[in-house]
């Protein structure tokens, strides 16, 4: 006989179980990130875990409360990705068939890894939330037991064993910070924690275009969003669980949202000073840090998955680059004489930049003579390296104007 979900039993029962098939993702202490917010900060690197998320500790403690006949029966659940290869993981760990609803705008890594484990893809809709309605659908045709990945208690109650790792080692935590999709991961997380400790600030953090938790508490039930925009596809969930609902609202102490630009500058620090990739889901518990107006306090920043393919990574790390002002375009205008370009060039040599890509327009006026408009694209060390690079175009006389920059 099964506990009470999300009672102290069964985070206890969850956290024995999952022991079998996850990896011990210890804390990792962050000393960029607690020099810059004046708090030690550490991570719990759920990035790191078997399939590149916390997704398979709910996935599996919620196939191992199931009867065999339900298991014979097949899953089927609905994933943007990262549940998507929690449940192929433990389905497979259990020898039972597993279809999978993605929707089409699934990075393909995570697309590929889930039919790595043997399960069944099927693509459907542009979110989860379509996706959602499709497996719904298949699962009342063919008979499947359906797993969802956020509103269902035995999940919820899996994911939580995040919170009970975290305390094991760090008793005195102040602060945890998760992400929020549809709430499984918030839910599990903060309603431990304060069984553990009723003093514990639990922020969840979701991205500015798909807020759908905190518009829900805000309005006091579970709403749903007309549609979502954001870089976090993880997290990209138009309605939160009904189920848990209650749950995040009475154990959650706030919810920040993150801007989908602070992601990108997330990606890049992390990238740059903890040598990890960490996908924009992921990034939402350490974009918010510099949000949290408060010193000297123990906080933990819930990675909660790596799932990124290699393009998006392209992406946005040029984005970062370019928000970083380490990469800039500008436009100067020239007479069509040879020898103007080379002379250019001197002069941003001289001032430490360097030249990306050249675009040499002579069509820009009629009067070639007259001018034409040169655009360099070239890195610099950041805004004040940027400003002297401008200042010595603007005294060598060539009124550089700083352009959007597209590489």
């Amino acid at each position: 006989m099964h506990k009470e979900m999300l009672s102290l039993e069964a985070f206890e029962e969850a956290s024995e179980a999952v022991k079998s098939i996850t990896l011990e993702t210890k804390l990792i202490y962050s000393d960029f990130y607690s020099q810059r917010t004046g708090n030690k900060v550490y991570f719990k690197p759920e990035n790191m875990q078997l399939t590149g998320a916390y997704k398979l500790r709910g996935a599996y403690y919620k196939i191992s409360t199931l009867s065999p006949e339900e298991r014979a029966k097949g899953l089927i659940t609905a994933s943007a990705g990262n549940h998507a290869q929690g449940v192929a993981y433990a389905a497979k760990a259990y020898g039972a068939k597993a279809v999978i609803v993605m929707p089409t705008t699934t990075p393909l890594i995570k697309v590929n890894r889930t039919k790595s484990y043997g399960a069944e893809v099927i693509l459907h809709g542009d979110v989860y939330d379509d996706a959602c309605a499709k497996a719904l659908e298949l699962a009342q045709e063919h008979g499947y037991t359906f797993i969802h990945p956020f509103d269902d208690l035995a999940v919820a109650t899996g994911q939580g064993t995040i919170a009970m790792e975290i305390f094991k080692e760090l008793p005195l935590v102040d602060y945890i910070l998760v992400p929020i999709g549809g709430g499984g991961l918030a839910t599990g997380v903060s309603t431990l924690a304060k069984l553990l400790n009723p003093n514990i600030k639990v922020i969840g953090v979701e991205p500015e275009g798909a807020a759908c938790m905190l518009s829900s508490i805000k309005a006091g039930k579970v709403v749903s969003l007309p549609s979502v925009n954001t870089i976090a596809d993880g997290t990209a969930v138009k309605t939160p669980g009904s189920k848990i609902f209650p749950y995040v609202s009475q154990n959650l102490d706030d919810i920040i949202t993150v801007k989908d630009e602070e992601l990108v500058l997330a990606f890049l620090d992390m990238v740059e000073n903890h040598k990890m990739v960490v996908e924009n889901s992921g990034l939402l518990s350490v974009a918010a840090l510099q949000q949290l107006n408060v010193k000297g306090k123990k906080i933990v920043s819930i990675l909660s998955g790596g799932n990124m393919d290699v393009i998006t990574m392209s992406s946005v790390v040029q984005k970062g680059l370019i928000l970083r002002d380490r990469i800039f375009t500008v436009a100067v205008h020239l007479p069509d004489r040879p020898g103007t370009l080379s002379k250019v060039a001197d002069v941003v040599a001289k001032a430490n930049g360097n030249v990306i890509k050249l675009e040499h327009n002579q069509f820009f006026t009629i009067n070639r003579q007259s001018a034409v408009e040169l655009q360099i694209t070239m890195e610099a060390y950041g805004p004040e390296h940027k400003k002297q690079i401008l200042k010595r175009l603007d005294e060598e006389g060539y009124k550089p104007q700083v352009v959007r920059t597209l590489i």
